[in-house]
């Protein structure tokens, strides 16, 4: 099964269970780690209290079960459950409109107005398209051109 596939496959499967507990999923990465093993990171929320140690933790253990269960990766693999952190990933819209006003750094799989990579203030999300202002300059995105974005604080 193909990596993307996988990690859309994990989301699908983990915000429903996460969700029942209180709990965002923000993230999900799956990467090689340094042992050969896979590494499948997942980032966690809890609005408005935010994530500690402890709710981790927990989620990690609750996790590890049903993904076993699913046998979505395959063999060995390792978990780690964190907090988004400062550099917090956005990529559901309402993260774009949540978020809105702070400094975001994004990057499309094809080039808008010539380029890939932006950096500047989000200034929200309408009809399917990330709206930010780059250098005094208004720019859209369409979400299905997303790659990556994340806060810039």
């Amino acid at each position: 099964m193909e990596n993307a596939e996988t990690v859309r496959l994990i989301w699908a499967g983990l915000e429903p269970v996460l969700a029942e507990q209180g709990y965002t999923l923000v993230e999900v990465e799956l990467a090689g780690g340094p042992s050969g093993r896979p590494v499948l990171r997942l980032y966690i929320d809890k609005t408005p209290s935010g994530i500690t140690l402890d709710d981790c933790t927990a989620a990690a253990q609750m996790l590890g079960p049903v993904l076993d269960a699913e046998d979505l990766i395959n063999g060995q693999y390792m978990l780690e459950v964190s907090s988004p952190g400062i550099d917090r990933p956005l990529r559901k819209p309402e993260d774009f409109v949540r978020f809105s006003g702070e400094p975001i750094r994004l990057m499309t799989h094809s080039p808008v107005e010539g380029r890939k990579r932006f950096k500047g203030t989000l200034r929200g999300f309408e009809d399917g398209l990330i709206l930010l202002e780059c250098d005094g300059n208004s720019s859209s995105v369409h979400i299905e051109n997303l790659k990556k974005a994340n806060l810039d604080r």
